[in-house]
C-alpha cells in the first residue's frame, strides 16, 4: 500500500504544484522565457502520473521493471473489435444522448462543427500523448489497487482519484473547456469512464495502447454533441445540460453492466 500512497501523493504534488505555478506565471507576463517556462511546467504537470510511476518502478524493480511497464504501450496485437470499441464508445454515447434529448424535448441539441475525419486524425495524433497519464493510472496504479480490492472496486476508486486530479483546471485556466463547469458531474462521469477503461484494459490483457487510444478518442469526440453549460462559473455546484445528464446516465448504465461482467486482470502475457 505504501507504493500506491507514494504514487498518488507525488502525482498530486507535482501536478498541482505545476498547475498553480503556471497560473501564477500567467498574470500578464508575455516574455518568451516566461511563456516557455509555463509550457514546460504545464507538460510536467500533465505527464506527472507517468513520470512518478516510472520513477517508483525503477526504484523498486530497476531498469528492467521500468522497461516492462513501458512495453505495455506496444501491446497492439489485440482483436480489431477492441480498437473499434476504444474509438467509438464515447461518440456512440454522445449520439445516443442527443437522440434522448430529441425524444424528450422534441428538438435536437446543438452538434459540434468538426468533421468526423478531423476527429479521427486528432485522436490518432493525440494517442501517444496519453502515455503521460496512462502509464501511471492504468499501468501502475490500477493493477496494484486491483490486487487489494478487485478490479471493479479498484476502477471506481481510481476513477475518483483520476477525476479529482483534474480539479485545479476547473478554477485556474479560463481557456480550458472544463473551466467553471460542474466538477461533481465531471467526477461522476469520469468515474464511470474509469470502470469502462478498466474493463477494456482487462479484456486486452493490459494493453496501455488501447486505453491510450480510448482516452484520446474520448477527449476528441466528447464534443460531437457538446454538453457544456453556458456561462457556468461555479465548479462546486451540481449542474448539467440535458445532454450532460443523459450522457451521465448512459455512462453509468454501461459502467454497471461492465462491473457485473468485470474479468480478472491478467498481465501475464
Amino acid at each position: 500500500m505504501g507504493s500506491l500512497l507514494a504514487f498518488f501523493s507525488l502525482t498530486y504534488l507535482v501536478t498541482w504544484g505545476c498547475f498553480f505555478a503556471v497560473a501564477a506565471l500567467s498574470g500578464g507576463a508575455t516574455a518568451r522565457p516566461i511563456a516557455a517556462l509555463r509550457g514546460v511546467l504545464l507538460y510536467v504537470g500533465i505527464f506527472a502520473p507517468s513520470i512518478v510511476a516510472l520513477g517508483l518502478t525503477a526504484r523498486a524493480d530497476g531498469r528492467a521493471g521500468a522497461l516492462a511497464l513501458l512495453r505495455r504501450i506496444l501491446r497492439w496485437e489485440v482483436d480489431a473489435r477492441w480498437y473499434v470499441f476504444a474509438v467509438a464508445f464515447i461518440a456512440v454515447v454522445k449520439l445516443a444522448a442527443a437522440l434522448l434529448v430529441r425524444l424528450s424535448t422534441g428538438a435536437w441539441p446543438p452538434f459540434g462543427n468538426d468533421p468526423w475525419y478531423l476527429l479521427l486524425v486528432a485522436t490518432a495524433f493525440s494517442t501517444p500523448v496519453q502515455a503521460g497519464e496512462e502509464i501511471g493510472w492504468r499501468g501502475y496504479a490500477l493493477p496494484r489497487l486491483a490486487d487489494r480490492m478487485g478490479l471493479g472496486a479498484a476502477s471506481i476508486v481510481l476513477g475518483v482519484i483520476w477525476a479529482s486530479w483534474h480539479l485545479p483546471i476547473f478554477f485556474l485556466f479560463p481557456q480550458a473547456d472544463t473551466f467553471g463547469q460542474s466538477f461533481p458531474v465531471y467526477l461522476a462521469q469520469v468515474t464511470a469512464i474509469s470502470v469502462i477503461v478498466a474493463w477494456l484494459y482487462a479484456k486486452t490483457q493490459g494493453s496501455l495502447l488501447l486505453v491510450m487510444l480510448m482516452h484520446a478518442a474520448s477527449n476528441n469526440t466528447k464534443d460531437i454533441v457538446p454538453s457544456h453549460v453556458a456561462h457556468a462559473t461555479n465548479p462546486l455546484v451540481v449542474n448539467a445540460s440535458p445532454v450532460g445528464w443523459f450522457t451521465l446516465a448512459l455512462l453509468w448504465l454501461a459502467a454497471a453492466y461492465f462491473l457485473l461482467r468485470m474479468p480478472k486482470l491478467d498481465l501475464s502475457l
